[in-house]
């Protein structure tokens, strides 16, 4: 088994596209749900609306890469808004039942057929990170970074979506620790209180949905143009759980545990995966077989995650306390 292969495969994920990604949309969850209190399980919808977004504006707009941008954090605003103006009156479950059933509305309208000229259907879209590659500083060739080797388009995707992760977490930094962050952890406690100082606890959860919403749309353009193909069976249901496994595995109410969830995550996903397909091509497994190391990785994933929810509820960076809100 050669160890030096599983090692620099499992660091690697360290700086991996997909890492950033899910950092993103856990960032963004964690102002829904870390710090406002609001049950968000269709993180994948504002996801898919920051990709789509992205990739309509570049292949059928023909805007450049910050048009773009700028059009997909747009798509995700507005998304936020339709989905809060009828439910953030109401109680907190109210919200999570329309925001997953809002995710999979979405899930079916980009996959089917009757509108492929907008979405690409099934197919979905692709070849629409010319302008942002167009952008990239980086000389043609490889790269030895000692763990792992990269392209110049490779590294030049790192760059970006780790400097918009460092980007995002300090400005939530910094807005968590101002009164408005200190008002959305009002609401989180006790809005009824909140409401009796004179806040307008509607306004506030509302700006708590779109902001997180447009750094969940981010990550969603992260994730795509990495490979430029983004496809509807991308943003489905597990999209999301698995951003609410990252944000609780780091702590729900942090800026830094979601990054470091989010890196463990995919590590522990690539270490599994790697040890055990060691383990099968040497013999020492013969009941399993390639293909169904996939599975069982899931499932020692989630034993680790029945283990952290026993013995650390609050993830590595939470307190006990965050976990509780006004429902």
């Amino acid at each position: 088994m050669d160890f030096v292969q599983i090692f620099n495969l499992t660091a690697g994920e360290l700086i991996g596209v997909f890492t950033a990604a899910y950092a993103l949309c856990a960032l963004g969850l964690a102002m829904h749900f870390g710090y406002t209190g609001l049950l968000n399980f269709g993180q994948a919808g504002f996801a898919a609306l920051g990709a789509y977004g992205y990739a309509f504006a570049a292949l059928k707009l023909g805007w450049n890469m910050w048009g773009s941008f700028g059009f997909g954090m747009l798509c995700a605003a507005v998304f936020a808004l339709v989905l809060g103006i009828p439910t953030l009156r109401l109680r907190a479950d109210y919200l999570a039942i329309v925001t997953i059933a809002a995710a999979q509305a979405l899930y079916f309208f980009f996959g089917t057929e009757k509108y492929a000229a907008f979405t690409g259907g099934s197919n979905g879209l692709s070849e629409f990170g010319g302008d942002f590659y167009g952008y990239n500083p980086f000389p043609v060739g490889r790269y030895d970074l000692g763990i792992i080797t990269l392209s110049e388009k490779e590294i030049w995707i790192r760059v970006v979506s780790w400097g918009l992760v460092a980007v995002v977490a300090v400005l939530l930094l910094i807005l968590t620790r101002s009164p408005w962050g200190r008002t959305l952890k009002g609401i989180r406690e006790d809005e009824d209180a909140v409401r009796s100082l004179g806040k307008n606890v509607f306004v506030y959860k509302m700006q708590s949905l779109v902001l997180g919403g447009v750094i969940g749309s981010l990550g969603g353009m992260v994730f795509v143009l990495s490979s430029q193909t983004n496809q509807a069976s991308t943003w489905v249901s597990n999209f999301t759980f698995m951003t609410w496994t990252v944000l609780l595995l780091g702590g729900a109410a942090t800026i830094l545990g979601p990054i470091v969830g989010s890196a463990v995550f995919f590590m522990f996903l690539m270490f599994t995966q790697a040890f055990l397909e060691g383990l099968v091509n040497i013999g020492a497994l013969p009941f399993l077989s390639i293909a169904q190391v996939g599975q069982i990785r899931y499932l020692l994933v989630g034993l680790f995650l029945m283990l952290l929810v026993i013995f650390r509820p609050q993830g590595f960076f939470g307190n006990k306390k965050e976990l509780q809100f006004n429902g």
